[in-house]
């Protein structure tokens, strides 16, 4: 067991990249530990051609993961939209892991990322002492990625200002970061390339220019069409986030997700599952991520202070934090949903009883 808290995909598994690649005989693109179709099916999950098991890290339709490998294999940056929690960030960090070996070039965009955060900055100690050079010069991640022909990973691209998200379109364009301090240019090695993640829906986003949109391919990631299988991806993350914490999972782990799911996805869409009640939705996203999180956040509940039995009260407080993010609008809409739906369904009357308490 290792004692840091998270590994990068390339380390936690390296065993399947390392199974895939000995494999190998497809054509690699410059740059690239792995084929196309092996990146696919590192993603996909499948078989290694000496029989080791490959680990699906995406549960959803697999032309879309193909469209993403086949737009990094040419000069064309990706960025994979869709609203919160459906894996942008997780798809992104394992299609780096598995073309570069190497997903950690990283900038986290944010309403106050600016230019240097982007392109380069200057040790100012240096810069002060010896004047501009490139002693002095630091690079950031896109920088590194350019020079090393990797993939630089642009995380929430549309939270981070217009202006700043600009400085983009010529490294996308010209495959070049011009550095005028010190009159040169950084030219891209072959291999180098973006993925950006966005959505459109979270409060505090800026809109991509229409010059910047057209240096992207767009594949849009959708939340998981049926509730089987946006349980499968949930049971399958809690599992592997519960063994990294040391936290044992109960067997009972697949109903209670099952359930969660149920209420998740009927208050996201406004309806019950057959169709026959119209829900109000509550303001926040109600995502697979967020399902995950209160799942976790439930076991971990359990193993300290409920004899490790995971339970509807375990989980309530968690369900509540998820649903309730306005504490006036969120909480009548879950109260609705409870005296509407939840009391009357057999299976729910522990969430109902819990959730009632709590809110």
């Amino acid at each position: 067991m290792t004692e840091k808290l998270r590994l990068p995909a390339e380390l936690s598994h390296a065993a399947e990249l390392a199974a895939l690649a000995a494999g190998d005989t497809g054509h690699r693109p410059p740059g690239w530990v792995l084929s196309p179709r092996l990146v696919v099916t590192y993603l996909m999950g499948g078989h290694a051609a000496d029989g080791t098991v490959i680990l699906p890290k995406y549960v959803g339709d697999r032309r879309l993961i193909e469209a993403a490998v086949a737009t990094l294999a040419t000069d064309r940056a990706l960025l994979l939209l869709g609203v919160p929690g459906t894996a942008k960030s997780w798809v992104s960090e394992h299609l780096a892991a598995a073309i570069t070996g190497d997903s950690t070039m990283v900038i986290q965009c944010t309403a106050g990322t600016d230019e240097n955060q982007v392109r380069y900055g200057w040790n100012y100690a240096r810069l002060l002492a010896e004047g501009p050079s490139r002693e002095a010069l630091v690079p950031t991640p896109l920088m590194r990625a350019m020079e090393g022909g990797k993939l630089c990973r642009l995380e929430e691209l549309t939270r981070m200002g217009s202006d700043v998200q600009d400085t983009l379109i010529t490294v996308l364009s010209e495959k070049m970061m011009p550095i005028p301090e010190l009159n040169e240019s950084v030219y891209a090695r072959r291999g180098f390339n973006v993925i950006a993640t966005a959505n459109n829906r979270d409060k505090g986003v800026n809109e991509l220019s229409s010059a910047l949109k057209r240096r992207f391919n767009v594949v849009v990631l959708p939340l998981p069409d049926s509730a089987e299988e946006e349980v499968a991806i949930v049971v399958r993350r809690v599992e592997e986030m519960a063994h990294n914490l040391d936290l044992p999972a109960p067997r009972n782990v697949a109903e209670e997700v099952a359930r969660v799911v149920s209420i998740f996805r009927e208050l996201r869409a406004g309806t019950t599952e057959d169709g026959k009640v119209a829900l109000k939705s509550p303001s926040g996203g109600l995502s697979t991520a967020e399902a995950i999180a209160v799942v976790v956040g439930g076991i971990s509940q359990a193993t300290f202070f409920n004899d490790g039995r995971l339970t509807p009260e375990t989980l309530a407080a968690n369900v509540i934090g998820a649903v309730v993010k306005d504490p006036v609008q969120d909480k009548a809409v879950l109260g609705e949903y409870l005296e509407t739906v939840l009391k009357k369904r057999h299976g729910f009357e522990g969430y109902y009883a819990s959730l009632t308490d709590l809110i």
